[in-house]
């Protein structure tokens, strides 16, 4: 099973690098990319910016301002520059471990 997917409403040639982009960040905790852990609910890009809508796996979570600034990092290297990026972090729908990718299912033994 792969990860849940990510709600994706932008150029379709941004999709692959901004995913890649995203693949890239590591919930330290953890060990494992946000996407491999379904964190990731939604991408928009547009005229005015890039915006993710994202979750945690719990609201404790005493990373979640790493996380972000490393979201952050990693789309500002791939979008045009100049692109404003904002990061959206919501509670629902709640984050569960059926949004887990089967890597990180195996990787935690779940």
């Amino acid at each position: 099973m792969n990860a849940a997917a990510i709600d994706f409403d932008g150029p379709e040639a941004l999709r692959k690098p901004l995913q890649a982009a995203l693949a890239r960040v590591v919930d330290p905790e953890l060990a494992l990319s946000i996407t491999d852990l379904g964190l990731v609910y939604g991408l928009h890009v547009d005229d005015a910016g890039a915006r993710v809508r994202m979750t945690m796996t719990s609201p404790a979570c005493p990373v979640i301002d790493l996380i972000v600034e490393d979201v952050e990092n990693e789309l500002d290297r791939v979008l045009p520059a100049g692109c404003a990026i904002a990061v959206e972090v919501c509670w629902e729908p709640a984050w569960t471990p059926d949004r887990m990718s089967e890597r990180a299912r195996r990787f935690l033994q779940r």
